[in-house]
Formats: C-alpha cells, sequence, structure tokens
C-alpha cells in the first residue's frame, strides 16, 4: 500500500512538472485588437473624444490566433468606436472596462484565416498533449511493473 501511495504521488508531481499548461499560452509582442481585417495595437495612450460604436471584440485568446474580430487581450463584447477627427484607417478607440478608451494605432492587415489552411504554420497544442499523455502512460506501466516485482 504504502509503494502504490508513493506512486501515485510520483506521478501527480510528474505531471504538475512536465505539463505546465500555461506554457502553452502564446507569448504576444503587444497587446492589439482586430477590427475590419486588420489589426490595431493598443497602446497606453487614452482618448476622450470617442465618436460612435463601430464593432466589438467576437473572439478572444491569449493562446492562439482566431478569426473575426479578435484580440489577445480584451475580452469577447469590448466595444471598439471611431475617434472624432481622426480616420479609422488610422486609429480607433477601445473601451477598457473601466469607462476609458484607449487609442489603438491600426499596424497592418489581419491576414489569419485568409491563408491556405492546409499549411498549418503553427505548432499543433494537441499534438503536443498527445506524445506527454503517451510518454505518461508508458511511465506508469513501466513503474507498475518494477513495483510488482
Amino acid at each position: 500500500m504504502k509503494h502504490k501511495l508513493s506512486f501515485l504521488l510520483f506521478i501527480g508531481m510528474f505531471c504538475a512538472l512536465v505539463v505546465p499548461f500555461k506554457s502553452f499560452a502564446t507569448s504576444w509582442a503587444y497587446p492589439f485588437v482586430v477590427w475590419d481585417g486588420y489589426i490595431y495595437i493598443v497602446n497606453d495612450e487614452y482618448v476622450t473624444e470617442v465618436d460612435k460604436e463601430i464593432g466589438r471584440v467576437t473572439r478572444y485568446s491569449d493562446m492562439y490566433q482566431q478569426s473575426g474580430n479578435f484580440s489577445n487581450v480584451y475580452e469577447k463584447g469590448t466595444k471598439y468606436y471611431s475617434i472624432k477627427n481622426v480616420s479609422t484607417d488610422e486609429a480607433i478607440a477601445v473601451e477598457d472596462g473601466s469607462g476609458k478608451y484607449k487609442k489603438a494605432v491600426r499596424e497592418k492587415e489581419y491576414t489569419f484565416g485568409n491563408e491556405d489552411s492546409s499549411e498549418d504554420k503553427s505548432p499543433d497544442m494537441t499534438a503536443t498533449l498527445l506524445i506527454l499523455s503517451t510518454i505518461t502512460i508508458f511511465l506508469i506501466i513501466f513503474v507498475l511493473k518494477k513495483i510488482k516485482r
């Protein structure tokens, strides 16, 4: 019984160390929103004169890119606004949740989803988890056989 308890403790610690789920998060270079097919980099400048609502975040992920009005920082439903006397080709305002609006400057066209989907250029997290799970299962079987002897 003592061996089984030690074994379970070992497996739990092994899984916690080998499969750090947070490490799968993407490391983004900057906070951004996507609107109307373009990436807008959100900076620390606040905007006081917003005009009309022009859109909202439809998808959020800090793990991987998404299609649509995607953001790596703002939750789904966060609203976008035009800025008075500024073209949306230059910048937009993003509601920050505290009643203030941060300026987001247009950077470049957002091409995710427009590329050939048969060509996956990023590693698949599912495959990584599958490999780690397989290794863990083989380790469990190996240790169990050693304990029985």
